[in-house]
């Protein structure tokens, strides 16, 4: 029975995204939500100037369609709390894509520049004001140190505010309010579990703001992300059913049949592609995912090339702030590849392909 139900929400979900796809095109044409012309370094590569025109926020045809069929049909305790996230983080990555189209240019205020206008400014309440905010003009200016660039959307520093108290919804409902398993449990591959205690909050914040962020960096290829995250999410659709979790296991159907059209109308030539609204509301569900069902270290391995992608930027930005010069051509690690050669349809192969053979390791380590 519960196999019938996974594959009857599949097609559903497979069946809702195909009918809001045509729709959802025709309104991002009309309204311009389209792909501008890159203004970093990007834009030297050719496959990504072809891709100015296309549609973003094709993400919305998975976040609608996942909506819809849990909403109706999976709708428990638990499934509202990764739902919430999910709803959150599409909200956030919406607007920022609204806001990366119709949004005007932000400049950057250097650390130095805002300590000279707390000493100097003519006016006391703005120089007050610019010393009261200065840990925020700190905090702000880390991340560009890290290599984010300012633009018209929602900046790194403004954007992790949300995603950290999306995380802080995961670390609380983990730890007060599933009673799956002791509060601050941690399952570790043949050696049971550890207990973090209330260290597991944290550090689930740290994992959802940081896997959000890691699929959003990979979707940078039509089909790269959207294949990646079917795969991890058939992984943790298997391991739920394995551990008799349906509610999860339902919810991964649905995922899996809106990502499976989503990915018909991505591989190139794309029809669209995901945009914010999708990868950081995919991206921090697949994080969820893995702490409901207690396998947290599955998913370094289901999404493998979520955390190489992430980790080749930081690597990147350190090495370059700190080092003066570049590890790679160019990060994220797919740029690097497609500028030494490698044709985008042979990355994104290359990586579907080996991602299947992690999900068939991951499925087996999380028998013990």
């Amino acid at each position: 029975m519960e196999i019938n139900d996974v594959i009857q929400i599949l097609i559903l979900s497979a069946l809702i995204s195909l009918l809001i796809s045509f729709p959802i095109i025709y309104f991002l044409y009309k309204l311009k939500i389209v792909r501008l012309i890159d203004k970093d370094f990007t834009s030297i590569i050719e496959s990504r100037r072809l891709k100015v025109g296309t549609p973003l926020m094709g993400g919305l045809i998975v976040v609608i369609a996942v909506l819809v069929v849990n909403f109706f049909l999976n709708l428990n305790g638990t499934t509202k709390v990764p739902l919430v996230v999910f709803c959150i983080s599409a909200m956030l990555g919406a607007f920022d894509d609204v806001l990366n189209i119709y949004g005007r240019e932000r400049s950057v205020r250097s650390i130095t520049r805002t300590i000279r206008l707390a000493r100097i400014h003519a006016s006391p309440i703005m120089r007050i004001f610019y010393v009261v905010t200065l840990p925020w003009a700190a905090f702000r200016w880390v991340f560009y140190l890290l290599g984010s660039n300012p633009g018209k959307g929602i900046q790194s520093h403004e954007k992790i505010i949300v995603q950290i108290l999306a995380g802080a919804i995961v670390g609380w409902w983990i730890y007060f309010a599933t009673g799956w398993h002791s509060p601050g449990e941690f399952w570790i591959p043949g050696a049971g579990s550890i207990n973090l205690g209330v260290l597991i909050i944290p550090f689930i914040i740290f994992v959802v703001v940081a896997t959000a962020n890691a699929v959003n960096i990979t979707d940078g290829m039509d089909g790269l992300s959207a294949g990646l995250l079917l795969s991890s999410f058939v992984g943790f659709m298997i391991v739920s059913l394995i551990l008799g979790n349906v509610p999860i296991a339902l919810l991964c159907a649905s995922l899996i049949g809106s990502l499976a059209i989503y990915l018909y109308f991505n591989i190139p030539p794309a029809r669209f592609q995901m945009g914010d609204v999708g990868s950081l509301a995919l991206g921090a569900l697949l994080a969820v995912i893995a702490f409901a069902l207690d396998r947290f270290l599955l998913l370094p391995i289901f999404g493998f090339f979520f955390f190489a992608e992430i980790a080749s930027v930081v690597v990147q930005g350190m090495a370059r702030r700190f080092l003066g010069r570049r590890l790679l051509k160019m990060s994220p690690i797919h740029h690097h590849l497609e500028i030494i050669g490698w044709s985008e349809p042979k990355i994104v192969m290359r990586f579907w392909i080996l991602s299947v053979f992690l999900i068939v390791i991951g499925v087996w380590v999380s028998q013990y």
